[in-house]
């Protein structure tokens, strides 16, 4: 039976994730996932296909004492580590995610001069407004906070090792999951890439409907423990069996949440509906 061996939510977008026993899934994924987003000071947003570094910040989330609110811890090593509540009814400011505009709520000036160091450019760091209301492309429209496209990207260890097999034909070496950034790591899927034929999902108390596969970007080059880009792979490997009807390479499977509720690692998956076969 397929179950889920990994949970990962990344508070800020582009940065480093955290790791979850069990959590909470929202229409807009696991809660907080993407929901922070690091800027230039136009507001338009980070990512680590030009800021790698971006990689080494760890934020970390928590409730704080009685009556004062959510709380972010940034971390990275060589810059200490900088705590603030979270500012959730401020000013709204102009972002851009991928030429569309958002709003962004400004976390301040002590998380600006923070990040500005660590990134070695001038930076400002958002958090969705509550009133954010985003419509995610795709066989199942749904919406998300600040992520790519849609709430859940799933990613099964079976299309990982695959990869591992094509990367070892060219005698490269193998690559951590991380470099996917995935949110659901599913194991128990044999046949590789079952992610892609999975319509409507069940896990947990929720419910998922896919939406399409994930285009894969140069983000997948970089090493997520260092920080900086490293050679073509895996996209060159990719390119080789895995060309999307666009032209690019996919590699796991993004899904909208159609029910919220808990998920945790062991949770098993059920399919209630597959895509059909491929024509001969």
């Amino acid at each position: 039976m397929a179950v889920i061996v990994e949970l990962v939510t990344y508070p800020i977008k582009g940065c480093a994730g955290v790791r979850l026993p069990e959590a909470e899934l929202t229409a807009a994924g696991l809660r907080h996932d993407r929901s922070f987003m690091v800027t230039d000071t136009e507001g338009v947003f980070r990512s680590q296909r030009r800021d790698p570094r971006l990689a080494l910040i760890r934020p970390a989330l928590d409730a704080g004492a009685a009556g004062e609110g959510l709380r972010m811890t940034l971390a990275a090593e060589g810059a200490g580590s900088l705590g603030f509540a979270v500012d959730t009814e401020g000013p709204r400011r102009a972002v851009t995610l991928f030429k569309n505009s958002f709003l962004g709520i400004d976390q301040g000036e002590a998380a600006a001069e923070w990040l500005s160091g660590v990134l070695g450019k001038p930076s400002r760091l958002v958090r969705v407004p509550p009133e954010h209301d985003r419509v995610t492309d795709g066989i199942v429209p749904g919406t998300s906070g600040y992520a790519d496209s849609s709430a859940l990207h799933v990613l099964s260890r079976s299309s990982l090792d695959l990869l591992h097999e094509r990367l070892a034909k060219r005698e490269a070496p193998p690559l951590p999951m991380d470099r996917f950034r995935p949110n659901v790591v599913v194991d128990g899927w044999e046949t590789p890439h079952t992610e892609d034929r999975a319509r409507r999902v069940r896990a947990g108390t929720t419910l998922w409907g896919w939406t399409k596969p994930a285009v894969r970007c140069a983000v997948t080059t970089v090493d997520q423990s260092a920080g900086v880009r490293e050679g073509p792979e895996p996209l060159r490997t990719l390119a080789d069996y895995r060309r999307g009807e666009g032209g690019g390479v996919v590699f796991g499977a993004k899904f909208s949440v159609l029910r919220g509720g808990r998920l945790a690692v062991g949770d098993g998956l059920l399919v209630d509906e597959w895509a059909p076969p491929e024509p001969d």
